[in-house]
């Protein structure tokens, strides 16, 4: 398991910001109305993505669950070009799922990042992200951007695959 360099340019998503657990009530929510509008658009999308962030001094796996903050991404390989095509599809999806209007448009850049596959339950994680902080330091770099992952299996799966990213520059 050995951490790899990957950069990483504009990505057009459909993005919902939130705060709370993973699973929780906000979360599962913000991902239904990920994909309903998603599927009212007729868009293909990439797997589900998130990034993560706290507002707290400690460290985010210090902090209990209900106050991390998150974006929900789906990345659109063919982003709507049409005009009002996104409040088209949420109009259509409003009585499927009601917070469809927190579904908007975000183009997310980083980079350059520091990438590992962890493969296992998301309560294991931390000892991935700490081989990459380990990578990190060896490298000379540091974060540079909010902790990144991509969901490449289902989020009940019992045997995860999530790839952990973390953007980063060099250390001054």
């Amino acid at each position: 398991m050995t951490p790899t360099i990957a950069t990483h340019g504009p990505v057009t998503c459909l993005s919902v910001t939130g705060m709370g657990e993973p699973g929780g009530s906000e979360h599962t929510t913000a991902i239904g109305a990920l994909y309903t509008v998603a599927a009212a658009l007729g868009a293909s999308t990439g797997p589900l993505e998130g990034q993560w962030w706290v507002e707290d001094e400690r460290h985010g796996l210090q902090v209990p669950r209900e106050q991390w903050r998150w974006h929900l991404l789906l990345p659109l390989p063919d982003a709507p070009q049409r005009e009002g095509a996104l409040e088209r599809a949420r109009e259509r999806s409003r009585a499927a799922n009601a917070a469809v209007d927190r579904v908007r448009l975000a183009t997310v850049t980083e980079g350059q990042c520091v990438e590992l596959l962890h493969e296992g339950p998301f309560s294991e994680e931390h000892l991935s992200l700490k081989v990459m902080e380990d990578f990190m330091t060896e490298h000379g770099l540091i974060a540079n951007g909010l902790h990144h992952e991509i969901y490449l299996s289902a989020l009940d799966d019992p045997a995860p695959r999530t790839l952990l990213r973390q953007p980063v520059r060099p250390a001054e």
